[in-house]
């Protein structure tokens, strides 16, 4: 199955607005669903993303991919943009979906974005469809626990001052850490709000992860509510976990929650 041209929807008003590309190959029948969620700086054709894509093309899954603003196909100015920017944007492609049981996969602070996607459904009433997530090396409350509360002095009084501060990148150039970024992430914390995602939740871990550690993700383990939920350490992964033994372990993964979906 071809990969399904791009398409666009507006979000936002004024400065805010915003158009935001994806890439859904269809399906409006029973068979479940995936939803797609990159990581910072990251985009849909990141090595995973495309893994992802083309193990479901060649099964017949639907997959719903997409760029958050100020990344890759979408407009927006990434030195504005939030976590709750992007948040609203995979709220939105998750209503661009069908009815089917859809499982959500969140790649570093795109675990981040699914527990919040899930918990904003689980509010809304409305996580019926929600089959469960997979979430890899999950940032979760990155802005705060991973970033602030990891940076020098110095860092932190330029983003105080200037509004933004670039940080050295092991995956290319150095990358900007702006103060909107940093206040607007205090609303979606996910520390001490203990919640049920109402549906089977897999992570897995690198234990060589330089970004998020794995006793970070440990500790989501104890927040999480919900009775099934399952950490796979894998000790010598790093952040990315993209490897091809790492791609056939989370394709894995994923089919084990689709064949429990259908």
């Amino acid at each position: 199955m071809d990969a399904p041209e791009p398409q666009f929807l507006e979000l936002g008003a004024g400065g805010t607005r915003r158009r935001i590309a994806y890439r859904w190959s269809g399906g409006r029948g029973e068979e479940p669903q995936l939803l797609w969620l990159p990581g910072f700086l990251s985009d849909l054709a990141s090595t995973k993303a495309l893994a992802v894509a083309e193990w479901a093309y060649a099964r017949g899954l639907p997959i719903m991919r997409f760029d958050y603003s100020g990344h890759g196909l979408s407009s927006g100015d990434f030195l504005q943009a939030s976590i709750g920017d992007w948040l609203e944007e995979a709220i939105a492609v998750w209503g661009r979906m069908g009815d089917a049981p859809r499982i959500v996969i969140g790649s570093s602070m795109g675990g981040w974005i699914a527990l919040l996607l899930a918990r904003h459904l689980a509010k809304q009433g409305r996580n019926g469809p929600l089959a469960g997530l997979v979430l890899i090396a999950p940032a979760w409350d990155m802005t705060e626990a991973l970033i602030w509360q990891q940076l020098p002095a110095a860092a932190r009084r330029e983003i105080e001052v200037e509004g933004v501060t670039y940080l050295p990148s092991a995956y290319g150039d150095p990358y900007p850490v702006t103060r909107r970024l940093i206040a607007e992430g205090r609303s979606h914390l996910l520390q001490d709000h203990h919640f049920d995602p109402s549906c089977p939740v897999r992570i897995l871990q690198g234990m060589r992860d330089a970004d998020v550690p794995f006793d970070h993700v440990l500790a989501l383990v104890d927040l999480l509510q919900a009775s099934d939920v399952e950490l796979t350490l894998v000790k010598d992964g790093d952040h990315r976990l993209s490897r091809p033994e790492d791609l056939r372990r989370l394709t894995a993964t994923i089919a084990a929650l689709v064949e429990r979906a259908s």
